[in-house]
């Protein structure tokens, strides 16, 4: 069941990622673009500005999903390393539930924070201004997705290959 579950999650993590991805190539080609256009030909595109941080808020939120799913978070294994194999385990259960709660919180104020922003809109392109901060309720729940399947056991650490490869150098 557990692998089931895992891996239903690995195809939502790769669909996350490459969105993620695709966002920054967006956003340095926009850039790219834009810095381009102004430098040869003296002309800015109205909207580059904008899409530009819409599209890093977007992909910063995402790392920070990301971040909690590989464990990338700050944390204090060389004070929790002095504790008993339990008491880890105890810590461990108390983190996952602290970060989910975390999870509700940018699900709950997010979502209240968007519904306010949606009558403004964004200068440049038009959009509703909640186009900005409806990630936040997203990101929470995908926090809240990664915490609770730590908290029951199931691993979603995709690349640890990633610190195996700096250990081992």
């Amino acid at each position: 069941m557990k692998n089931r579950i895992r891996s239903v999650f690995l195809k939502l993590d790769s669909i996350i990622e490459t969105i993620a991805v695709y966002m920054l190539v967006v956003m340095t080609l926009i850039v790219s673009l834009q810095v381009a256009t102004r430098k040869i030909f003296n002309v800015v595109f109205f909207w580059s500005e904008e899409v530009t941080i819409l599209l890093l808020i977007w992909f910063s939120f995402l790392g920070i999903a990301i971040g909690f799913r590989e464990k990338i978070h700050i944390a204090m294994s060389a004070f929790t390393a002095l504790f008993p194999k339990f008491w880890n385990k105890v810590l461990d259960k108390i983190i996952s539930a602290t970060v989910f709660s975390l999870g509700l919180y940018f699900i709950v104020y997010g979502w209240r924070f968007s519904v306010a922003m949606h009558a403004n809109t964004l200068s440049a392109t038009g959009w509703p201004v909640s186009v900005m901060y409806v990630i936040m309720p997203i990101t929470g729940i995908l926090i809240c997705i990664y915490s609770a399947l730590e908290f029951f056991g199931i691993d979603t650490v995709r690349h640890r290959y990633l610190d195996e490869e700096v250990v081992e150098r």
